[in-house]
């Protein structure tokens, strides 16, 4: 019931951020690429940024992990905060929600987690290279470190 009740609350904020985002026209797509240390496995994934205030964006996100045997992926529901600094604009950080879904030997878990994150993203106009660690609180625990490009929607 928990884990039913989560996804409906970011379903909802997901949906109010985006109409705000498109208004302001400076959503970002993207995809990434990492390792998650604690699974020991490669990740791939996607995610998207939505601005929600001057500093604060809403960014979701999908992983998938290359695990050796069965399958793993995440869904996650953050927010990201860019320092307001003109020096250091490039420097987020950011805390959300993360749904891990894993299946191996013909048993499936679904674990909910806290997400603390930390990045670099360069301000360049239209497409956007970064990278990003990313510890999920949650027994056991993770560490991740991913890279990859956002690319500008609409108007920038």
């Amino acid at each position: 019931m928990t884990i039913k009740l989560a996804v409906l609350l970011v379903s909802g904020l997901a949906m109010g951020v985006t109409g705000t985002a498109q208004a302001q026209g400076r959503s970002h797509l993207g995809f990434q690429v990492g390792y998650n240390f604690d699974y020991e496995a490669l990740v791939a994934g996607a995610q998207f940024s939505a601005p929600v205030g001057q500093h604060l964006e809403f960014y979701p996100s999908f992983n998938y992990f290359l695990v050796d045997q069965g399958s793993a992926w995440a869904v996650n529901a953050d927010l990201k905060y860019r320092l307001p600094m003109e020096s250091a604009n490039w420097l987020y950080l950011g805390a959300g929600l993360n749904v891990l879904r894993a299946e191996a030997g013909g048993a499936s878990n679904t674990d909910l987690g806290l997400n603390l994150i930390a990045g670099v993203e360069t301000r360049t106009p239209n497409i956007h290279p970064f990278a990003e660690l990313r510890v999920t609180v949650r027994d056991p625990s993770s560490v991740q470190l991913v890279a990859g490009l956002n690319f500008t929607l609409g108007r920038h």
